[in-house]
């Protein structure tokens, strides 16, 4: 889990831009694309195999995105039925543009994922696919691994498999249209029902247990001619559609159990120390958290919209920590092999342009739908792949938290010396006197160190800014001594 989404809103052309552009040349980060994975992409553009796919353009598939976004790895198309609906989710098939062993599938297995900066990204395969051939984009023809979800009036499923077909995609919707058209009543059917789907799916969830996190999302945005930090809260729609996608991975996996061969994503039951940690931290943001109630109750009672709900919620992510990749075989289930979050088998499988082991989870239940073992290449790449990606998850992380770091440092310039109110989220176990605290306003969680006492963790502290600019790379606090301190103010 990230430590939180971070997007740039209009501040690219500042000193901010320059120092990510510096920050990208500092990490060890794939470069270019190889000679020879680059030919082998313009070939698979101008000629996918398409010998196995069927033709499903009749339906009228749509995609929701960010605005900005044209790497587009889903499409939907959604039904009611007499006794419930059916989900078509179309994930596209990268398989059909690459060759098993060549240099395009060496280098993606090289990089594992794509990397998302602020204001750029390093992607999984050459944009000519990713952004192009194999992109979802409407108006265009394109190779699909097509699921067919069946559900009951519940939201249960009762029926799931996957073909290979050629889908069309009718339009690219944004998040917040498709919130106004639906909240205004004006969404056809296909559209209405991710609502109705979307919560009909939340509730299966609280029945099982599972847990979403909406995390709300961190812009960089222009304010009186410089730039800031604010939190941007999820929209329903954004969960709706999160939902299709943990169905499409729920199906997948238990296709790939079914069979005996897959890989999974895993998860293990957070410790009780941990959770101990977490309500001291809801104590101090001032979350509501009655002994009796459940973690995942409490979460779903946040509101991403208010300041101290969204510091909890992004501590929250620390209870998903230790999520891994297991791959199986010879009807061998890895132990666990449900994913705590999820409460559920569950696996990755809807975002194969930017996630390299989804292309493997769609060809293992693409051979299972069909009643066939894997492709050779499969079961050969099979033992490798959770590795791969945990390297490519550990790059992932690395750039999350260095643009993070150094978009907090580059907006608290000029600003060491000033006192801020925060709260401590967590402490070291090495060092209890050092550790990271949450700035109530504005929204940047740093790390402080430089006191003699062990932090109060879970509690409200006034905190001092001693190091800060794009320089510096991340911000860094200091307790403010107990006779100098003031009261922080309420969330």
């Amino acid at each position: 889990m990230p430590r939180r989404h971070l997007r740039m809103t209009g501040a690219a052309d500042c000193s901010l831009g320059a120092a990510l552009r510096a920050l990208r040349t500092e990490l060890d980060l794939p470069g270019a694309f190889p000679p020879e994975a680059l030919a082998e992409a313009a070939e698979g553009a101008r000629a996918p195999d398409l010998s196995a796919h069927e033709d499903a353009t009749d339906l009228p598939f749509l995609t929701i995105d960010p605005p900005a976004s044209t790497d587009l790895d889903q499409a939907m198309h959604l039904e009611r039925r007499p006794h419930g609906f059916r989900v078509h989710y179309a994930i596209a098939d990268i398989a059909a543009y690459l060759r098993p062993g060549g240099a395009l599938d060496a280098e993606a297995h090289r990089r594992a994922t794509t990397l998302y900066f602020p204001d750029d990204r390093i992607p999984l395969h050459p944009t000519v696919l990713s952004e192009g051939a194999a992109s979802l984009l409407p108006g265009a023809t394109r190779p699909a691994a097509l699921w067919r979800i069946d559900l009951d009036g519940d939201g249960l499923t009762v029926a799931a498999g996957v073909r290979r077909a050629l889908v069309r995609s009718r339009a690219k919707l944004d998040y917040a249209g498709v919130q106004r058209r639906i909240d205004a009543g004006t969404a056809e059917e296909p559209l209405a029902l991710l609502r109705d789907i979307g919560r009909l799916r939340e509730e299966q969830e609280l029945a099982r247990g599972g847990i979403s996190l909406d995390l709300p999302e961190q812009e960089i945005v222009q304010r009186d001619g410089s730039y800031g930090l604010a939190y941007r809260a999820p929209l329903p729609a954004e969960s709706w559609n999160a939902q299709l996608s943990l169905l499409t991975g729920m199906a997948a996996a238990r296709l790939m159990a079914d069979t005996g061969t897959g890989i999974l994503r895993t998860l293990p039951i957070a410790p009780d120390g941990a959770v101990a940690r977490l309500r001291r931290s809801a104590h101090a943001l001032r979350v509501d958290w009655p002994h009796h109630v459940p973690y995942a109750e409490v979460v779903r009672s946040l509101d991403p919209e208010k300041g101290n709900h969204a510091a909890f919620l992004l501590e929250c992510t620390t209870l998903l920590r230790g999520a891994g990749y297991t791959a199986f075989a010879d009807g061998e289930l890895p132990e666990p092999a449900v994913h705590a979050a999820v409460a559920d088998l569950y696996t990755h499988c809807t975002a194969p342009l930017r996630r390299l082991v989804d292309r493997y989870a769609s060809e293992l239940c693409l051979a299972a739908t069909a009643g066939k073992g894997p492709p050779e290449w499969v079961r050969e790449a099979l033992p490798a792949l959770p590795k791969e990606m945990a390297e490519g998850t550990r790059r992932a992380g690395t750039v999350e938290r260095a643009s993070v770091d150094l978009v907090e440092a580059a907006l608290l310039e000029g600003r060491v010396g000033e006192l801020f109110d925060a709260y401590v989220v967590d402490v070291e176990d090495r060092d209890p006197s050092a550790g990271t605290v949450h700035l109530r306003e504005p929204a940047i969680v740093g790390r402080i160190e430089g006191g003699t006492a062990p932090l109060p963790l879970g509690e409200r502290l006034r905190v001092r800014l001693t190091r800060a600019g794009p320089a510096s790379k991340a911000v860094l606090f200091a307790p403010v001594r107990e006779e100098t301190a003031t009261p922080a103010r309420e969330p």
